[in-house]
């Protein structure tokens, strides 16, 4: 049995019919020229193997009172025909079709009495391709973990038809057997070296809180927007694919990252959007970007944050870009200055509110701390092959939190940045616009920076 690391527990508890917390991912995949007419029933029987996820993907949650105030993990053997599914849309299936048929599966709850994981692969689509969906409860992985599991699964060489790797018996660090007497000295000293952490981190919030471009002083003036409303259960999904190309090159002109690239085209996007819906604040709109951190593969989850504004108060794509560099500047210098320890405490302080307003069905009645989350994840800059597959499109499904009605994940690969909308289906009407826009804010960059 093992406990689940204090993280990973929140993620647990935010659970609720209308707000699951598992992430997922949508793959398209072109069939090697020579696939059968079996191609991805083969498949299906790699998959059936469950041997392509690690621990702790094997295991289940610990029945008992205890599990309330401590969760942990203990093993399971997960029924193939359960976790792995086949579907298939009506031939040929389309964009819409398939959008359609994801956004119902993660729509749904997984089930607790089982490993949380589930995982589709669908036929149909159109010229022989097909997709692969999967999800998995946040408390057992996060979005850079998800990747790198991805990456395992595929291959860089078109001509490699090699089934899925074994990461069920892949070695995994663990910490050698201890006494008694050694578990409560390793205790001791964890709490000794979080509580060294305490004054470090006050020290840095309050600092934090001070001078230009605060992110703190920034999450403090986020406005209610359309995205900060009770949600419902059900989701809808959009999606948009940019050349990294182009985004490099107006980071180039501008003197600014790509991510930061990124943030003002979306906050171009999101300014449209609202216009459109007459619910433009007079505050600018605030993303939430998660920083991942330093982790092994004891936790699940290791990742801290920044709130940064998305200039959605700017019409010059220009000005607002040099307003969202200045904000992520100066909020990963703060990070990073940081101690493990103490980025660790600030990740569980900034997650905090959010688990507490949620559990307590409070979270939609207090002021918002951002308006949404954008996370991005690199995946691999050349294609990769899943049996002689190509891997076409990968588009990121994050979770909703109450009150959080829009959540955007990026995945980069093979020169492309995959952008992938979650929103709530009752909340945000004419999501796939948000999609529309954002290509649409790349052009209006271009032309602003001549790049």
């Amino acid at each position: 049995m093992k406990l689940l690391g204090p993280m990973d527990a929140m993620f647990l508890r935010m659970e609720s019919k209308r707000t699951p917390m598992h992430i997922g991912a949508l793959m398209e995949f072109s069939p090697p020229p020579d696939a059968g007419p079996n191609f991805v029933r083969e498949l299906l029987a790699e998959f059936a193997k469950l041997t392509f996820l690690p621990w702790p993907f094997n295991c289940r949650l610990a029945d008992g009172r205890w599990n309330a105030v401590a969760p942990a993990w203990v093993e399971a053997d997960p029924d193939p025909e359960y976790h792995v599914r086949h579907s298939a849309l009506p031939p040929p299936g389309g964009q819409r079709e398939l959008g359609t048929l994801v956004a119902r599966l993660h729509s749904n709850q997984l089930d607790f009495d089982r490993p949380l994981w589930e995982a589709h692969l669908v036929e149909g689509l159109a010229d022989g391709r097909f997709a692969f969906y999967f999800k998995a409860h946040h408390c057992a992985i996060d979005g850079v973990g998800a990747v790198r599991n991805v990456k395992k699964w595929l291959r860089k060489d078109p001509d490699d038809r090699s089934g899925l790797p074994d990461l069920v018996n892949a070695p995994r660090s663990r910490r050698p057997a201890r006494s008694i007497a050694d578990r409560v000295q390793g205790v001791g000293e964890a709490v000794r070296d979080h509580t060294f952490a305490v004054p470090e981190l006050a020290g840095r919030l309050a600092r934090m809180g001070m001078g230009a471009n605060s992110t703190v002083r920034a999450a403090l003036e986020t406005p209610r927007t359309l995205f900060n409303v009770p949600i419902t259960q059900q989701r809808r999904l959009a999606a948009c694919i940019v050349d990294v190309d182009r985004l490099r090159a107006v980071g180039k002109a501008a003197d600014a990252t790509i991510n930061d690239v990124v943030l003002a085209i979306l906050g171009g996007a999101v300014r449209r959007y609202l216009l459109e819906q007459d619910a433009l604040p007079q505050n600018s709109v605030m993303a939430s970007v998660p920083v991942a951190l330093e982790r092994d593969d004891q936790t699940a989850n290791a990742v801290a944050g920044f709130v940064v504004p998305l200039g959605t108060t700017e019409p010059d794509p220009r000005r607002r870009l040099k307003l969202i560099r200045a904000g992520t500047d100066r909020a990963k210098r703060d990070i990073s200055s940081m101690s493990r320890n103490a980025s660790t405490q600030f990740s569980l302080l900034g997650l905090a509110p959010i688990a507490i307003g949620q559990m307590t069905g409070t979270l939609p009645k207090i002021p918002p701390f951002f308006n949404f989350t954008v996370s991005n994840v690199p995946l691999s800059r050349e294609p990769l092959y899943l049996m002689g597959a190509r891997l076409e499109a990968i588009y990121p499904m994050s979770f909703l939190a109450d009150g959080y009605a829009l959540n955007v994940t990026l995945v980069s690969y093979a020169g492309r940045v995959n952008f992938g909308f979650l929103g709530c289906r009752d909340a945000l009407p004419h999501l796939q616009r948000l999609g529309v826009y954002t290509a649409d804010a790349l052009d209006e960059i271009e032309d602003a920076f001549a790049a």
